[in-house]
């Protein structure tokens, strides 16, 4: 019996019993759809996790503090681990660090015409504000030689007052001080253009440094993070700053302090799999590290028992629809023992006939698999269009839903289901193909 043979004869014995193909076509429909919406369910989900941690930061950057003291275990000795000038080059040495950011921020008052704001300014290098990620949405980015010069982050501009203003702090779609192309003045001294200065108790003989002028000379695009809050300069720039300040304050450091110690650091790692590896290497020079990852790492594994859990209530209906496949087939066998019989005796090898229900079998299962695929798209539509709103409400899962919506099917999870109904079909029908093929011919003819 060729091919050709084998699937007309098989096609008409399932056409042949209509209602009861259908009604086990669409316990495998619904097996299919119930596995492949519930893990597009878990995909979306582990995908909005993804997106909504990216919006807080770069995945590859490493946040480095200081742990201060460290024991090193090949000296048995008690090290120090800061955050100074020596410590970034231990980190730009670091095989696959892409660049190295050491940070220093002060708090400072910003006056452009009548209206003022306190802005956290940030200094950094210049020449590697872009491999961090920094890009503007007007202007440009510092430049190495700019020393009075100001980024800002694109809420600055709206969180200006004007001091003469009863209502200072009301709400405004517009920016309220054009930060670019203006006079800025800067200055350490939080009472700057106040009407009245509130002198600290603790600072009788305090005279505030000489404010300076700069100028804005870019505005960053909106990042959704932490960028959007702050202002950058040079870091000479703003350490001269600290420098007056705290000799307006007549504060001495004490001998232990290191004057060249950094807030933090920021590292750009060039590959974002290589992190973990990197931070880990960050930990045991003595510092302090963590990331972005650390909470993904936590958060897929949290979304791979989901996915898991889904995935099983899913597969509950499929294994069902694979019992009805085993009992249809069984029925089959049972009405269509004669008809074995007489194809033993005509020259069918037992081959032939397990081939003919296993067959059967498969095409129970490749016809479910594809028509619960295009319901499971249908159903995927139907959720992204008009369920997440309701998720939403009740707080569940579709609060989570990245850009994708709160169901994603991917070609490769319904290339799979179809495949995996298949199986299922032909694993169903492996024992009643078996039963088939052992049949006594004689004893078949016999049976009416």
């Amino acid at each position: 019996m060729n091919s050709w043979d084998l699937f007309k004869m098989g096609f008409h014995n399932l056409w042949r019993k209509k209602t009861r193909t259908f009604l086990t076509v669409l316990g495998v429909i619904i097996g299919t759809c119930s596995i492949v919406v519930m893990i597009s369910i878990g995909i979306a989900n582990d995908r909005g996790t993804k997106e909504w941690i990216e919006s807080m930061g770069d995945l590859s950057v490493i946040e480095v503090e200081s742990s201060r003291y460290y024991y090193d275990d090949s000296r048995s000795s008690k090290k120090e681990a800061t955050l100074d000038d020596k410590g970034v080059a231990k980190l730009e040495k670091i095989p696959g660090v892409k660049a190295v950011m050491p940070i220093k921020q002060m708090r400072l008052k910003v006056q452009s015409g009548k209206m003022l704001g306190r802005v956290n300014v940030i200094g950094v290098k210049p020449e590697i504000m872009e491999d961090f990620g920094f890009t503007v949405k007007e202007g440009r980015l510092l430049l190495p030689s700019d020393k009075e010069a100001l980024v800002f982050g694109s809420e600055v501009a709206y969180d200006f007052y004007n001091p003469r203003s009863r209502n200072r702090y009301n709400y405004s779609e517009e920016p309220k001080v054009k930060l670019l192309n203006s006079k800025l003045i800067v200055t350490s001294d939080m009472n700057y253009g106040e009407k009245r200065r509130n002198q600290s108790r603790y600072y009788d003989d305090y005279k505030p440094p000489k404010p300076h002028k700069v100028k804005g000379v870019g505005l960053l695009e909106e990042s959704g993070g932490e960028k959007d809050w702050n202002a950058y300069m040079n870091m000479a720039t703003l350490e001269k700053y600290i420098k007056e300040d705290k000799a307006a304050r007549h504060e001495r450091r004490r001998s232990s302090d290191n004057e060249d110690q950094y807030e933090s650091i920021k590292v750009k790692v060039e590959d974002i799999e290589q992190v973990e590896e990197i931070q880990k290497k960050i930990k045991d020079m003595g510092f302090q590290a963590h990331s972005l990852t650390d909470w993904l790492k936590s958060m897929k594994e949290q979304m791979r028992k989901t996915q898991a859990i889904l995935g099983a209530i899913g597969g509950v209906s499929l294994l069902v629809a694979a019992i009805g496949i085993t009992n249809t087939m069984i029925m089959s066998i049972y009405e269509r023992t004669r008809e074995i019989g007489v194809m033993k005796v005509l020259g069918a090898n037992l081959d032939d006939i397990k081939r003919l229900f296993l067959f059967e079998a498969a095409m129970i299962g490749f016809v479910g698999g594809i028509l619960g695929v295009m319901i499971s798209y249908a159903l995927s539509y139907g959720l992204n269009k008009f369920g997440e709103g309701s998720m939403n409400g009740m707080g569940m899962m579709g609060g989570m839903a990245g850009s994708g919506g709160m169901s994603i099917i991917p070609i490769e999870l319904a290339l799979i289901g179809v495949a995996f109904a298949t199986v299922v079909g032909i694993i169903s029908g492996y024992l009643p193909a078996r039963r088939a093929m052992n049949l006594s011919a004689l004893e078949a003819i016999k049976t009416e």
